[in-house]
């Protein structure tokens, strides 16, 4: 594991910053306020008037590098602005929206080889390619990003999103296997890794390309792709969900062993992965109300919150191995985030108090640790007794999608009716 930077080691280093205090996490106003105080982080610096949005900020909000610019993150930024438009009305989150939107389809996209780039260098209206590998967890993004545009009423979005579903299937869809495949070269040649975290965006992008669209082809891909690999790719995993697969989708026990803090493609059991997916699979029950869907849910969750949270400093660790043990002790932001919005889902879904609880302790947990009270969004990574490895908030990939993406889906689908509880 990486030493963290002592000179940064303490969030609340520079002079203590209290942590304000919090009535109950399970209010609506709380969350609309957190949002609310996280796009004011991104607000001053984010956009960039020759082309789409910075995407490199210290705590402070200061930029440190103005020039890269990832496929992920230029997706995520258009998802941001898309829903607070939705949810406050601000006109101007909407052009930021467009704004979003412009850059990636004009930007990103390789007319030549009919994809879009990875990452770019951006000067002055300019481009250079720095990786034009194409990535099936780019295009969910991708078609992820379209989706929100349209239902915020971008409509030179919506012929994207059949437009991003078919590339998807001419590129890397595995009608075999039921799955997609991982990743090409720029000019569309398949390599032989297989992944599950492509698949899992995917389904989280088919998702919500079926509710812009109401077309059941999204719908139904949707509920094969999440089928197939909680599934029957989880049986070949002792029941939870790993990683990484060989071509014909056996498992590769072995892939990035020496390297569980991949970003992409880390070693191990994703704790948060094993909760987005049960996250996904409460949405898909909304469409689809399939028997197996919440006790595969419930399932994966429970086995998250067994074998990694941290009774010691509180919070999910990264990673754990086939034998139980955690392999990263360290705390991302955005497992904490995915967990407690699929926790409040399966409070609400099953009227059990005990997912309330984990609710409402990881985000105690949160709000202590993870939320920068003096400038606003969520630190990256923190150690695995809770300091900080630099003053790197948000580096390419990071644009706080998955925090206010969890406030937003607590606040729409879990918060009616819901039991009010001190955040103690």
């Amino acid at each position: 594991m990486t030493q963290p930077d002592l000179n940064h080691a303490n969030p609340h280093a520079e002079a203590a910053v209290s942590v304000p205090p919090v009535a109950s996490f399970r209010e609506p106003e709380f969350l609309l306020s957190h949002i609310q105080d996280t796009l004011r982080f991104y607000a001053p610096n984010v956009l960039d008037p020759g082309g789409g949005f910075f995407h490199f900020f210290r705590d402070d909000g200061s930029i440190y590098d103005k020039t890269t610019r990832h496929l992920v993150s230029s997706c995520r930024y258009v998802f941001n602005y898309a829903m607070a438009y939705r949810q406050f009305g601000d006109p101007q989150h909407l052009e930021y929206a467009r704004h979003g939107m412009r850059f990636l389809h004009d930007a990103h996209w390789d007319a030549q080889h009919e994809g879009y780039d990875w990452e770019l260098e951006w000067r002055d209206g300019h481009k250079r390619v720095l990786d034009s590998t194409r990535h099936c967890y780019g295009l969910a993004f991708v078609l992820l990003a379209y989706s929100h545009a349209a239902m915020a009423g971008i409509e030179e979005a919506k012929p994207m999103i059949a437009a991003t579903f078919e590339l998807m299937e001419h590129r890397f869809w595995d009608a075999a296997a039921g799955l997609y495949a991982d990743e090409a070269s720029a000019d569309w040649r398949v390599s032989s890794y297989r992944g599950q975290n492509a698949n899992m965006h995917t389904t989280e992008a088919l998702l919500t390309a079926y509710e812009a669209t109401g077309h059941l082809v999204y719908l139904d891909r949707a509920e094969r792709v999440a089928s197939n690999i909680t599934l029957r790719q989880a049986k070949l995993s002792q029941g939870l969900v790993w990683e990484h697969f060989h071509a014909d989708w056996s498992v590769d026990w072995h892939y990035n062993e020496e390297d569980s803090s991949n970003i992409f493609r880390p070693w191990g059991f994703q704790p948060g992965h094993q909760t987005e997916w049960a996250k996904l699979l409460l949405i898909l029950e909304r469409h689809r109300p399939l028997p197996w869907l919440l006790p595969r849910a419930i399932e994966l969750f429970d086995a998250a919150m067994t074998h990694a949270w941290d009774e010691n400093h509180g919070g999910l660790y990264y990673g754990f191995g086939p034998d139980h043990t955690v392999c990263d002790h360290d705390k991302y932001f955005w497992v904490q985030a995915e967990t407690f919005a699929t926790a409040a889902l399966l409070g609400k879904r099953t009227g059990n108090e005990r997912f309330w609880d984990w609710y409402d302790e990881i985000w105690r947990y949160s709000w202590a640790h993870f939320v920068d009270h003096r400038y606003g969004a969520w630190y990256r990574i923190l150690t695995c007794d809770n300091r900080k490895y630099s003053d790197e908030k948000s580096p390419a990939g990071k644009t706080d999608y998955h925090t206010m993406g969890a406030c937003y889906e607590v606040l729409t689908h879990a918060l009616a009716d819901a039991p009010v509880e001190s955040a103690r």
